[in-house]
């Protein structure tokens, strides 16, 4: 299963942000794809360096982010906006970009901006917790790293940015693409 899947057809997840924000099902599920698809996207976009890379399986390795996907209550927890407002940092590097993510956001999801802007956090964190339980059931994070520890297992990288493929077509070089000319106006 695809990050995508995992979150927005998790009934749990997609009701509680539905609630949390006044949305409908619907709206939720649209909003969660979007802002799904744009962290994803960022995260890929930082794994193409070695320091990327390094910060993501530390992440993984180090976080407890799958509890998002296990118990969505706990996206209500004012810490976890804290910690999403982290991730973006990570992710996007400034406040402007992800400014812009939940603007693009909002024009394909039709979801007002205001509450995608609050709702990023609690996205990143839940992204990062898709990638931490998916990565760990298939034994993918165990594997990221070669016997050494100084380089990414090809392999397991592979089966990572896979996982992370937005619009499911295999390749990973024209997600980033597309991510770059609607994020950074290149």
């Amino acid at each position: 299963m695809d990050l995508m899947k995992l979150i927005t057809k998790n009934p749990d997840l997609v009701g509680q942000i539905a609630k949390q924000f006044q949305l409908t099902g619907d709206q939720a599920k649209s909003a969660l794809s979007a802002l799904t698809k744009a962290v994803a996207g960022g995260i890929k976009k930082n794994t193409q360096s070695a320091d990327g890379i390094s910060g993501l399986m530390s992440a993984l390795k180090g976080g407890s982010h799958e509890r998002y996907i296990e118990n969505p209550q706990e996206l209500t927890r004012e810490e976890n906006i804290r910690e999403g407002n982290g991730i973006l940092s990570h992710i996007f590097g400034n406040k402007e970009t992800s400014r812009q993510v939940a603007q693009q956001a909002s024009a394909a999801s039709g979801v007002d901006v205001g509450i995608l802007k609050k709702m990023l956090p609690l996205v990143a964190g839940m992204t990062m917790g898709g990638l931490k339980k998916q990565t760990s059931s298939s034994g993918m994070l165990s594997g990221l790293m070669s016997k050494g520890g100084s380089a990414p297992d090809r392999d397991a990288l592979g089966g990572l940015t896979k996982f992370l493929d937005s619009d499911g077509d295999g390749s990973v070089k024209d997600d980033l693409m597309g991510l770059a000319g609607k994020f950074f106006g290149k």
